[in-house]
C-alpha cells in the first residue's frame, strides 16, 4: 500500500518544491483546477508517459485525485511504484479537501 501524505505536509512541499505533484484525474477536470504545478498523469497513460513526465525515478511524487472514494490516485501511485519509483506518497483526501482548505489551484 502506497504511503500517505496529509494537507499540511503536501502544502510544505509544495512551498519548498521538494515535491513532483501528480494530477490523476486528467481531462476537464485537470483543466478546471489542479494543485499548483501539478503534472496531468491518469492511471490509463501511466506505462505510456511516466518515464517522459517523471524521469527522476527517486524524486519525491506525490498522486492525488477528487477525494477519498476515487480510487484514481492510488492506482497511478502503485504502478508508478511497480514502474520502479522509489518515493511516492498519495494525498487521500484530494483535490476535495485543498478546495475546502482554502488553498489555491491553477488552471490549464
Amino acid at each position: 500500500m502506497t504511503a500517505l501524505i496529509t494537507r499540511d505536509e503536501l502544502a510544505a512541499a509544495i512551498e519548498t518544491d521538494s515535491v513532483t505533484v501528480v494530477d490523476t484525474l486528467g481531462g476537464a477536470y485537470y483543466a478546471q483546477q489542479h494543485l499548483p504545478g501539478a503534472l496531468e498523469l491518469v492511471p490509463a497513460e501511466v506505462d505510456a508517459r511516466a518515464a517522459a513526465l517523471l524521469p527522476d525515478r527517486d524524486a519525491a511524487i506525490v498522486t492525488y485525485c477528487s477525494n477519498p472514494a476515487c480510487p484514481n490516485s492510488g492506482q497511478v501511485a502503485d504502478r508508478l511504484t511497480a514502474l520502479g519509483y522509489t518515493d511516492v506518497r498519495k494525498y487521500r483526501e484530494g483535490i476535495q479537501d485543498w478546495v475546502e482548505a482554502g488553498l489555491p489551484t491553477e488552471t490549464a
